[in-house]
């Protein structure tokens, strides 16, 4: 990934360029700089601040971190130590996810069915349309929840009732996925975060939903390793003893495939140092007999609370 170090500092860019850019307002801006002594810009003259391409980056940096629920000054904290040990945090990536400019032409409902239509005739050149127009319009998390999510509910109850081939459920469900891995692997490793391993469990082979999880955990700043499905529980335990992972999250929809897990959390309590297992799926949502025998944390039963729920565990 690129550092924000690569970026150009020499100042040309005005306030009101800045803020449009970063989505700042100029007096919270003003505030910043004086108050955590956050930029130090350029002043022409007539006492005009200017500002260079690093200081964008940086703004960015910094506004990607309010939105993972960081406070002001607790993310500039974090990026002058970053600065103190030599350190140049890496440049967010510039994913087609921009500030909604102008309101969506249809609610995600109907671009769910849309993308249900597409996928299911196997019309690529129109699903990719689709995933572009709401790429544009809309955040990751109505992408994921409000439109990815019934679109795949309905193709799975389509193939159930006979109305399409497992070979079309394969395809709509790789051609997602291939989407949410280039977006995976957009977003900035950050070396220095916690590190997180998520995946499925054995014999278990429904990945978009540990794959989704690892996308926002990613954006959250997480370092994470996505491991796909059907992960052998000694290998795994193995390989956490290689790299010392601070949690392994695994997916179980099934008893079959959530069996093995019930004794995961007192292996990797063998490990030097200890992982956290964190688990879900919907096997665990609909049984909470299953939850409370096993060992480990139960993450939630949405994308959504077990994000929150890494937050506080890692914390």
């Amino acid at each position: 990934m690129v550092s924000i170090a690569e970026f150009s500092d020499e100042p040309i860019f005005t306030i009101k360029v800045v803020c449009e850019r970063t989505g700042i307002k100029p007096v919270t801006l003003r505030a910043w700089e004086r108050r955590y002594n956050l930029l130090d810009p350029s002043r022409l003259e007539n006492n005009y601040r200017l500002y260079s391409d690093r200081d964008i980056q940086i703004l960015r940096w910094i506004t990607h971190r309010l939105e993972n629920g960081l406070t002001i000054s607790r993310a500039v904290r974090e990026y002058h130590e970053l600065r103190l040990n030599g350190i140049w945090p890496e440049a967010l990536p510039i994913l087609q996810t921009p500030v909604l400019r102008n309101p969506p032409k249809a609610a995600p409902k109907e671009y769910s069915e849309q993308l249900f239509t597409a996928i299911t005739s196997h019309n690529e050149i129109k699903a990719r349309q689709i995933i572009d127009t709401i790429q544009s319009v809309f955040n990751l998390e109505t992408i994921f929840f409000e439109i990815f999510n019934p679109c795949l509910y309905e193709i799975g109850e389509a193939w159930y009732r006979g109305e399409i081939r497992i070979a079309t459920e394969h395809y709509a469900s790789g051609f997602i996925r291939g989407f949410l891995m280039n977006l995976l692997q957009a977003f900035p490793v950050n070396n220095r975060a916690p590190k997180l391993l998520v995946g499925c469990a054995p014999e278990e082979f429904h990945e978009i939903g540990p794959l989704m999880l690892s996308v926002l955990l990613r954006r959250e700043g997480y370092q994470v390793e996505f491991l796909g499905s059907d992960l052998p529980v000694d290998d795994l335990v193995a390989y956490a003893e290689d790299i010392s992972p601070d949690m392994v999250i695994l997916s179980a929809g099934f008893e079959h495939t959530a069996r093995p897990l019930f004794q995961f959390q007192e292996k990797l309590n063998k490990l030097s140092p200890k992982s956290l297992f964190g688990f879900g799926g919907r096997y665990f949502n609909e049984n909470s007999s299953a939850r409370d025998a096993m060992q480990g944390v139960f993450l939630g039963s949405t994308l959504a609370e077990a994000i929150r729920n890494v937050h506080d565990l890692m914390d």
